[in-house]
């Protein structure tokens, strides 16, 4: 008896779906940053206006992890006429020799590769690093129509161009030269943005949170569109002169701004704060540069210890009686501005947007450093 033909699995809709539909030659492979304007919303968040100026903070982040590190002091961010960007720093400048696996210059890796840099393994890169995806300048290669990159290193001067993400030409090496420092202008790609118009304001306000929460670090801003504009933003308080801008409108009770400080395995946190004559909680909190909108560990750590040690100072200096009830942490915190700021060797983003921090040892590290 001849063996009976087997009928091909048929999907819901009843058509067939046999293997001869999808095999190995319908697998894509896209190479190199294809997949990244293929789909930049994954890498980048979105198109718009808020993943326009993500490009800015890609470049920005990397010239701040060499301050955090002790290498910049300065910052230069310009915004020329046809809406390119200039981002300068005196860093130590990106790494030129050639990586003998890749067979390019690390330069050239840093800008090609995803995720390739010095915030990623133990090298001697960075121990903390700022940045919420942290997908690195190649993401910001790819999506612009051209990039070019000058590092001032090793006694010379190098420079390299892309278009769209793809190298002119290997590395040059340039005149002599005694400073150092990398220079990124990048011109976002008007096919991938739905406006490539760059926002002084959204620029201004990150800039300069960016300066507070690097101490001493002196960030420079220019707009050379239009009539022009100049901003320069340099904090050697730190987050306790982020508070006193915060406060500068209201009536302050004390003159000084409470700060301290505290180390720990997982890195280090700041806290400064002051209270004012309002009724209002203004509490900010950060991690690795990143403004905690959702807040996190390091925030519940400071509120519940600041509750604590409020009514321990309390009771302890007479404020409360026995028969008292204890402040509430709403009663502790009203009219209270301050701001948090963790640095993290690994930090942990939580939440839809990815802004609330969730290392479970920072919040009873954090509440350490309030009680003492």
């Amino acid at each position: 008896m001849a063996d009976e033909p087997i009928d091909e699995p048929t999907s819901k809709t009843g058509s067939k779906t046999g293997n001869a539909s999808y095999g190995a030659s319908d697998i894509t492979v896209l190479e190199g940053l294809e997949a990244v304007r293929l789909r930049p919303g994954m890498y980048i968040g979105s198109t718009g206006i808020r993943g326009l100026h993500h490009l800015v903070w890609e470049i920005v982040d990397n010239s701040v992890d060499e301050a955090l590190a002790g290498h910049a002091t300065t910052v230069d961010v310009t915004i020329h006429p046809d809406n390119s960007v200039t981002v300068a720093d005196d860093g130590r400048g990106i790494p030129v020799a050639t990586m003998e696996k890749e067979g390019k210059s690390a330069l050239e890796v840093v800008l090609t590769v995803l995720h390739a840099g010095g915030k990623f393994g133990d090298g001697g890169g960075y121990k903390v690093s700022g940045g919420l995806h942290g997908v690195g300048s190649s993401v910001v290669n790819a999506l612009s129509t051209t990039l070019d990159a000058e590092v001032k290193r090793d006694g010379f001067v190098h420079n390299q161009s892309y278009d769209r993400g793809k190298p002119r030409s290997p590395i040059k090496q340039g005149a002599a030269t005694k400073e150092h420092g990398t220079k990124i202008t990048f011109a976002p790609d008007p096919e991938i943005f739905e406006d490539i118009t760059f926002d002084w304001a959204i620029l201004e306000t990150r800039l300069r949170e960016t300066s507070f929460l690097t101490k001493g670090l002196r960030i420079n801003l220019k707009d050379e569109r239009g009539e022009g504009k100049e901003a320069t933003f340099h904090a050697e308080g730190g987050i306790a002169d982020f508070v006193t801008h915060l406060n500068s409108a209201k009536e302050t009770m004390g003159r000084k701004v409470v700060y301290f400080e505290g180390e720990s395995s997982e890195g280090s946190v700041e806290i400064a704060m002051q209270w004012n004559t309002t009724y209002q909680e203004s509490v900010h909190s950060f991690a690795n540069n990143i403004n905690t909108h959702e807040g996190g560990s390091h925030l519940s750590g400071f509120r519940s210890a600041l509750t604590r040690t409020i009514n321990a100072w309390a009771r302890t200096n007479g404020e409360l009686k026995e028969k008292d009830v204890n402040l509430s942490g709403e009663d502790v915190r009203e009219g209270l501005t301050a701001v948090i700021s963790a640095k993290l060797t690994n930090p942990q983003f939580e939440g839809q947007t990815k802004t609330k921090l969730g290392n479970p040892g920072i919040e009873s590290f954090v509440q350490k450093v309030v009680n003492e």
